[in-house]
């Protein structure tokens, strides 16, 4: 009995400990700035953890932009259970990108603000309509939301974007876009 007791104890705190070693670090407050008062282009990647258990070691990615005097983000991700819906995984839509994914708070990943965002705008919008695997996701390995993150990364270097290790893809990504 007191085996069974110290092993479940072993294993809830090993599960405590890689959940804190896998913690992303965060940029500041998971907030976009208000496009009424803001005017400055803006590029945000945020992060969410994934619904469940599988919470404690992969998030989701999803990208944010606002170009100059823009009064609306776009946001940037995949969404993998829109293949069911006979859609392409890769979703654009507009509105405030700060909210949580399924439940989860979002973290504010990485942040560009003011001119240096502005030359990213466009390029990022480029990026995610010729994302090569619009029509595939897979959790894991990947194509998934990470891979796409990643992806966006890849084809817009200036966005200096490096992701946490819980984004659970985005090697995978880093695999396909270098081996080619």
């Amino acid at each position: 009995m007191f085996t069974t007791v110290a092993f479940v104890a072993f294993g809830v705190a090993s599960l405590m400990a890689a959940t804190l070693a896998l913690a992303p670090t965060t940029v500041g407050e998971a907030k976009a700035p208000n496009p009424e008062t803001f005017s400055d282009a803006v590029v945000q990647v945020y992060g969410a953890d994934v619904w469940g258990v599988r919470g404690r070691f992969a998030i989701h990615t999803w990208i944010a932009t606002k170009a100059k005097n823009a009064d609306i983000y776009r946001i940037y991700q995949v969404i993998g259970w829109r293949l069911r819906r006979g859609q392409s995984v890769v979703s654009i839509t507009e509105g405030m990108p700060d909210k949580p994914w399924f439940r989860s708070s979002p973290m504010l990943l990485h942040e560009v603000l003011g001119q240096p965002a502005e030359a990213l705008v466009a390029r990022i919008h480029a990026a995610a309509l010729s994302y090569p695997y619009r029509d595939e996701y897979t959790m894991w390995p990947g194509p998934n939301s990470n891979s796409f993150t990643a992806w966006i990364g890849l084809e817009v270097p200036e966005l200096g974007l490096s992701l946490p290790v819980k984004a659970i893809g985005q090697s995978w990504m880093t695999d396909e876009y270098l081996a080619d």
